[in-house]
């Protein structure tokens, strides 16, 4: 017998056996943690531990959240955030393979490789995940953020969403936002708030909502005609 053959028969069919196993039992527990997220709004999540546990400077002693149910979110917060961060979010099936597509053709002709995560990968990354663009993470985002959507539907995954995405430092969710940044319920914002909160989510440590930046103001302005486009119906026939 060759050593090749001892060297597979011995050492790599077991291993691989050892992985397709460790990859079921990970599979699995996926499953049963998004299957739970129909029933249970999540009390924890993996971005709000990992910043509770690293405390970057400028974080808060006492992180706020208030969980808000989606029929009570005014359409024009979510029609924003679908509008800023994801507008084909009603179109694909939790990667959207057109943006990617643009993202890799943007690459290849040299301007920099910039993001494609739809909101079901960053509502994925936000509950599971961990920070960084390591490709381990974006590899476990793939099957969970297709997992949500096969499981959760678009709802459910716009409403885990709007209650945990950080929208300033230690503040979670459209409901603490509201408070924090206008002192107002969410139910009460107007459609040039909504579109302010939309905007510092790419970077809630540098941007505000109240008062607005001049590069907040001309981005929610860009938001705001991006809502007259797509129209409420673009999120209300989500349900």
């Amino acid at each position: 017998m060759s050593r090749s053959t001892v060297f597979t028969r011995y050492l790599l069919r077991p291993l691989w056996r050892v992985c397709w196993r460790l990859l079921l039992v990970l599979s699995l527990l996926m499953g049963l943690l998004v299957l739970g997220l129909k029933y249970v709004d999540p009390p924890v999540w993996s971005w709000l531990l990992w910043r509770e546990v690293t405390r970057p400077a400028g974080y808060p002693d006492t992180y706020r959240h208030a969980w808000v149910d989606l029929e009570q979110i005014p359409l024009s917060v979510r029609l924003a955030v679908v509008a800023s961060e994801d507008q084909r979010f009603p179109l694909h099936g939790g990667l959207d393979f057109q943006s990617i597509q643009h993202a890799l053709n943007d690459a290849l002709e040299g301007k920099g490789l910039r993001g494609a995560s739809t909101l079901t990968q960053q509502t994925a990354k936000n509950l599971f995940l961990w920070p960084g663009r390591d490709w381990v993470r974006k590899g476990l985002e793939v099957p969970l953020a297709l997992m949500m959507e096969g499981v959760l539907g678009k709802p459910r995954i716009l409403e885990l969403y709007l209650n945990i995405v950080e929208f300033a430092p230690g503040v979670y969710g459209v409901g603490a936002a509201s408070e924090y940044w206008y002192q107002q319920p969410v139910n009460t914002l107007t459609a040039d708030q909504a579109a302010r909160l939309a905007v510092v989510l790419p970077n809630p440590w540098l941007y505000s909502a109240q008062p607005p930046s001049a590069y907040v103001r001309q981005r929610a302005d860009w938001v705001r005609q991006q809502m007259r486009q797509l129209g409420e119906d673009w999120v209300t026939a989500l349900d």
